[in-house]
């Protein structure tokens, strides 16, 4: 399984089986259940995670104990508290197991130091971090300009079999509407 990793970055940069294994060394590999949390608000924030297998959402609890899920994360997608992970603060926001989930995790210093042993690596951050601010940025212009029945069929093309895996009060948090809501869109 260690392949979907290499797959992911070699989409990018071409990688050298020395550069791999130099890479694999920063990670750790974690096995987690569903419900289990790779992060809890309020708790630092250990690592990166590249999503091998299983489904994560990244979920923001608000003062009035109101859960806001930030997004989900699947197979080949990476997703941490960025804030909490690069400033190593507290989490603002947890990061729970929808499935079974298996990971790869790498903590800052390895981050940091990887970077320098593979500077071509650079290039593949980048092109995440890009892609990550414009799918951050189309999400909030999306909920602010679009209706729900918009957001709902963004949903459905932004995340393929979602509507299989994720149980329908958690869709509807994501869209920011009421399960009752959800359940007429799927007519």
């Amino acid at each position: 399984m260690e392949q979907a990793l290499r797959t992911q970055i070699e989409q990018i940069i071409p990688l050298t089986d020395q550069d791999y294994d130099i890479l694999l060394s920063y990670f750790v590999r974690k096995k987690y259940k569903k419900h289990q949390f790779l992060i809890q608000d309020g708790e630092p924030v250990p690592y990166l995670y590249f999503i091998e297998k299983g489904l994560v959402k990244l979920v923001y609890t608000d003062d009035n104990a109101k859960q806001h899920i930030v997004d989900f994360a699947m197979e080949g997608w990476w997703e941490t508290d960025l804030k909490a992970y690069y400033t190593q603060s507290l989490a603002t926001m947890s990061l729970e197991c929808i499935e079974d989930t298996q990971v790869y995790g790498l903590d800052l210093a390895g981050y940091n130091q990887v970077r320098k042993e593979l500077p071509q690596l650079n290039e593949f951050i980048l092109d995440k971090t890009h892609r990550g601010f414009i799918a951050a940025q189309q999400r909030i212009l999306s909920m602010m300009k679009n209706n729900t029945a918009e957001r709902f069929y963004e949903l459905q093309e932004r995340f393929p079999g979602i509507m299989q895996r994720v149980p329908k009060s958690l869709l509807a948090a994501y869209l920011g509407v009421s399960r009752e809501t959800l359940s007429r869109l799927e007519k």
